[in-house]
């Protein structure tokens, strides 16, 4: 059974930075489109970044320029960088393999002063 496991959360202050990572136990990562997406309390989970095996991205406007997502295959890792962080973007993070649909359990992440 393929896992994702989310890690890197924690608190941020504002304009601060972090960095989440989405690992693997097997190879679902290796030739999968992944995506990052955030649930804050009492919202619906919403997209936030995704990431094909080629490497091509794209973002949600919120985080357009703030986050990066990047992959190491050889790892079997997706990242999440994100920079210049803003309460708004409290929530918890997710990982997602498209092909499979594989999610993973989650990390919190608190940007506050």
């Amino acid at each position: 059974q393929e896992q994702l496991v989310e890690s890197g959360g924690g608190l941020v202050q504002p304009g601060g930075s972090l960095r989440l990572s989405c690992a693997a136990s097997g190879t679902v990562l290796a030739r999968n489109v992944v995506g990052w997406y955030r649930q804050a309390p009492g919202k619906q989970r919403e997209f936030v970044a995704f990431i094909t095996s080629g490497g091509s991205t794209n973002y949600a406007d919120s985080v357009k320029g703030r986050f990066t997502i990047s992959r190491d295959n050889a790892k079997n890792t997706v990242y999440l960088q994100m920079n210049s962080p803003k309460p708004r973007d409290t929530a918890v993070y997710y990982c997602n393999a498209v092909y499979g649909g594989f999610w993973g359990q989650g990390t919190q992440v608190t940007v506050s002063s």
